[in-house]
This record gives C-alpha cells, structure tokens and sequence, in this order.
C-alpha cells in the first residue's frame, strides 16, 4: 500500500489485498467449522483480521502523505536558472523542482491570503520588471489577508528555489487567492496567465528526498510496532491458553 505498486500499478496493489482478505476469509471460516471456542485458529483469525486493517489503512495513509508527494515530485522535470520576467508558465507546466535565476525574490508587500477554513497564502515570485506573474510561492496559514507572506523559507536570504505544489484539494483555493492578488491594485495589475505554484525555499531536491525519508521511517515504525504487539499478544495467548487448558 504505501510504495511505488500502489503509484504505478493501483489495480494490482488492491488485488494484493483482496488476497490478504480471502485468507483471512478462510481462517475465519476454519475457526467456525472446527468450533473449538477459544483457540489458536480462532486468535489467528483475529490477528490476520488486525494485521490486514492496519495494513490497508497505515500504508494508504503513508501513501497519501509521504510516498505519493514523493513520487509524483520525482516524475515530474528539474527546471535551472528559471527567469519569472522572461519564462511563462505554460512552458513550465511539468515542473516538479525550479531553481531561479539570481536576481529573483519574493514580493511579500503583494502577497494576498484567501480564507476557506484554512487561509491559503500566495506572493508572486519576481525578478526586475514583470509582464506576467505566473510564478507564486504558496502556503497555508502563513500570512495575513494583504500585504504579508511568511510561508515556507521566506526569511532565509539564500532561498531561490520552489518545489512544486501538488495537492489537488488545494490548488483550486491558491488559485482563487491569485485571483484576489491579481485585482488587489488596479493601478498595478498583475495578469497571472498560467500560474504555477510552489514551496520556496533554498533546497527542494532535500524537501522531496524527506518525504521519501518520511515514508520509510513510518513504514518502519509500523512494521515493527505491529511486531511487537503480536509477540505480545502470543505471549499472553500462550500463558491464557495454558491455563485453560485448550486443546491447539
């Protein structure tokens, strides 16, 4: 569930686990026909049961947070000395990671926050005298309504350098916040013909390795945690059927 079967090949991944459930199906259906009450079919039944929940819902969840930003920042191209005053972004739709081209900031006096629960900041990314802005830097909870941006590594004077924004539930929210940017100041408009967005910041190659790294330490976790508590749960199988003396 949470590596690239799951990314490449969907399908195959959920046939994996529609296998996991006909076993543990089958235990189940063991366990009732011997009808030995409490015993070791019946504990192994209740334990695959466990073990195929967990499974499905731990790696679907390190998936859908980790691996999958991973690979889908992996796929997609490495941009260099990128000029916001002379690139558009229609040329730029597969970026995954963009380093700028000296010279480029971020203009936080024209950043704009919209709210919708969350408030989803956006400032453009400039460099000298701009046509278009279709470079933004994007965070949530980061800003005020105007005027301010303090997402990402604003503050970090080295930082030139995006990783692209790829979460499809927010893209439509800093969509609408360009919208406000754009309009904020009729006497400076600022058209945003294909805008882009992306995490500023001096590294992004690392910030996408961290997810992966992110990915495996949870799978890590989980798989030994999940160890540790069916060794326990063996243990005190063994000492409760001992003592009642069931029959395995």
């Amino acid at each position: 569930m949470t590596f690239d079967l799951h990314y490449k090949k969907p399908f195959w991944t959920w046939f994996i686990v529609g296998v996991g459930g006909a076993i543990t199906l089958g235990a189940w259906v063991l366990a009732v026909i011997r009808k030995r009450g409490v015993s070791w079919n019946l504990f192994s039944s209740i334990a695959l049961t466990i073990g195929l929940v967990l499974a499905v819902f731990l790696g679907d969840l390190n998936f859908r947070f980790n691996m999958s930003r991973y690979y889908d920042i992996a796929n997609l191209q490495v941009y260099e000395d990128v000029k916001p005053d002379v690139d558009k972004g229609s040329s730029l739709m597969d970026a995954g990671k963009v380093y700028f081209a000296s010279g480029t900031t971020l203009d936080n006096t024209r950043g704009v926050g919209f709210k919708n629960g969350d408030v989803y900041c956006v400032a453009p990314i400039v460099k000298d005298t701009m046509t278009d802005y279709d470079f933004w830097a994007v965070g949530k909870n980061c800003c005020a309504d105007r005027a301010d941006f303090r997402c990402g590594e604003y503050a970090n004077r080295r930082a030139r350098a995006g990783l692209r924004m790829m979460d499809d539930e927010d893209r439509p929210f800093y969509r609408l916040a360009v919208v406000e940017a754009t309009n904020a100041d009729s006497a400076n408009p600022m058209p945003a013909p294909h805008p882009l967005f992306f995490y500023w910041m001096q590294d992004p190659l690392a910030a996408q390795n961290a997810y992966r790294d992110d990915g495996f330490k949870f799978f890590l976790i989980a798989i030994f945690s999940h160890f540790a508590f069916n060794l326990l749960c063996v243990i005190v199988a063994t000492i409760a059927f001992a003592k009642i003396g069931s029959r395995y």
